[in-house]
């Protein structure tokens, strides 16, 4: 049995082999035995670790969000008002690292496969409930409730699309493209609901 305390870097580098060897060989190929070779370990020894390629799959998907939630957090602490904060989750989500070779296939293979696997489903389904709220907070300070609920959803679907684009066609030549772009949109959201605002107030005046 591992020591206790190779278990944590054990299973870190198991994800950042899963993580490799789904870059280089593609999801389907990434079999237990492929990533324990990347790792230097035996195929045996995995299951010290994880139960089987869906756990340690699963735990990949988390590390993956982990890194991103990090990120967003940093910036959102830099963030001096709302605007700035909902402009930081933006930022992260489209973050430079994100768009690393091999971070980039995995969170493609992962989202493409997560159909098939209810324990992926329910881990992108608390990411996705975790980003809504997130935005909410903070539009929830610019505008009324219904417009910001409507850009935060505007802007999570502006995300999903661009990703979506970008796993068909390959990634960016650069990731300011993507991140412009969902600012662009967050802005003329929030533009278009102080407008409405404005003339709601002047009708009812």
């Amino acid at each position: 049995m591992p020591k206790l305390g190779m278990v944590p870097i054990r299973r870190r580098q198991l994800v950042e082999a899963a993580i490799a060897v789904i870059h280089e060989d593609g999801f389907t190929r990434a079999t237990v035995a492929r990533i324990a070779k990347y790792a230097g370990i035996s195929s045996g020894m995995v299951h010290h670790y994880f139960k089987d390629k869906d756990d340690l799959l699963f735990e990949t998907m988390r590390h993956l969000l982990s890194e991103l939630r990090a990120d967003a957090v940093a910036r959102l602490v830099a963030a001096q008002s709302p605007r700035g904060r909902i402009i930081a989750i933006i930022d992260a989500c489209f973050g430079d690292k994100q768009f690393d070779g091999q971070i980039f296939s995995a969170w493609l293979a992962l989202y493409g496969n997560a159909r098939m696997s209810p324990r992926l489903q329910h881990i992108l389904s608390i990411y996705h409930r975790r980003l809504r709220s997130s935005l909410l907070h903070d539009l929830r300070r610019m505008t009324e409730y219904n417009q910001a609920l409507r850009i935060a959803e505007g802007i999570g679907a502006m995300m999903d699309g661009l990703w979506l684009r970008y796993a068909l066609t390959g990634k960016p030549d650069d990731p300011e493209i993507p991140r412009a772009l969902t600012r662009d949109y967050f802005a003329a959201s929030l533009e278009q609901s102080f407008n409405a605002a404005r003339e709601g107030l002047r009708v009812a005046s």
